[in-house]
């Protein structure tokens, strides 16, 4: 049977959608933050990725509480905590937003000048030396792998609106050159990102999808207390990381407590917003876990530094708060 042409091809409907959702992309000076990243919060930051699409599906008017479910899959890997990040399946299920690698064959700016005009948005991994909103940690300083979105492309101004970590920014000039048609010091890497289908559910359809997600979820959870996993694994490295350059340490308290603070804050935050009621104590033990992540990252550092500090009682103590928040997620099932 022959496909029909409606399924073959790009319709002049879908460009006009696709082209009407790109141009009411806020500015920079328009965009407001997400809660998710509000400054009074333990971990105002999670990871590039996830902070970006949590920023970019708020700017598209979806909530992005919507697919995180993905989050009670997470654990530690044995060297690390899991680079927890917004599965495409998820998105498109939630949102109708269709996520894909992108072959990049000419220069950044021309695969972005592009595809902002046939309405796609793009994530690119960019260096954070180049991006004016890092100021005070890379920018000018040292290169730094991270993903960027951008909405609007200037060639002749050379300027170029983005979306990065906890909002949307603007960078010009030399910088413009850099990110959009510089020498990366890492192959480049991006993705397309088709809003064509994009679908804004009301609440309460999308707390039911976020229910048939968690559901699969759950069922890819830590067979073990990953806490525990870590806190061997950081006492094996403990050391290690004495002998090691102090921007080691940064790099591995990222890898580590960083991660799972930011995970278990947003995970809190996640069950809140879906039964805030039945998920109260695992949300409450959630975020007594990430609070005393960063109380352990702190001792960590110390230790790091040459000097003493026991992080077995930090550690226990967190793994009992991930036993007590599982406890409630699988009796609420």
């Amino acid at each position: 049977m022959t496909p029909s042409t409606a399924t073959t091809t790009t319709t002049s409907t879908e460009l006009l959608r696709r082209s009407d959702v790109v141009a009411q992309m806020p500015s920079a000076a328009s965009h407001t933050s997400h809660a998710i990243h509000a400054h009074e919060r333990v971990w105002p930051e999670t990871n590039c990725y996830v902070d970006l699409w949590v920023e970019l599906l708020h700017a598209l008017g979806a909530d992005p509480m919507g697919a995180l479910a993905f989050l009670v899959s997470t654990g530690f890997d044995g060297e690390q905590w899991e680079f927890f990040k917004y599965p495409p399946e998820d998105l498109r299920f939630a949102y109708g937003i269709e996520v894909s690698e992108l072959n990049i064959w000419r220069s950044v700016e021309e695969h972005v000048v592009t595809h902002l005009a046939l309405g796609h948005l793009l994530t690119i991994e960019s260096d954070a030396m180049y991006l004016p909103d890092t100021a005070g940690d890379a920018y000018g300083l040292e290169h730094q792998k991270t993903t960027i979105a951008p909405i609007r492309a200037d060639p002749v101004a050379r300027l170029l609106t983005y979306f990065h970590s906890r909002g949307c920014f603007e960078l010009s000039g030399d910088d413009y050159d850099q990110v959009m048609q510089g020498d990366s010091p890492w192959p480049p890497y991006a993705e397309r990102v088709d809003v064509a289908h994009l679908v804004i559910h009301d609440a309460a359809t999308l707390r039911r999808r976020a229910e048939d997600l968690l559901t699969e979820h759950l069922g890819r959870r830590p067979m073990s207390n990953p806490i525990r996993l870590m806190a061997e694994r950081v006492a094996s490295d403990t050391q290690w990381l004495r002998n090691s350059p102090s921007e080691v340490f940064h790099r591995y308290a990222f890898g580590t407590l960083r991660q799972c603070g930011a995970w278990a804050e947003l995970l809190a935050d996640f069950l809140g917003w879906l039964r805030p009621v039945d998920f109260a104590p695992a949300a409450t033990s959630l975020r007594e876990l990430a609070s005393t992540a960063k109380t352990c990252q702190f001792k960590l550092a110390r230790v790091a530094n040459g000097r003493d500090a026991d992080l077995s009682g930090l550690f226990e103590s967190m793994a009992g708060h991930w036993d007590d928040a599982y406890e409630v997620l699988l009796g609420a099932r």
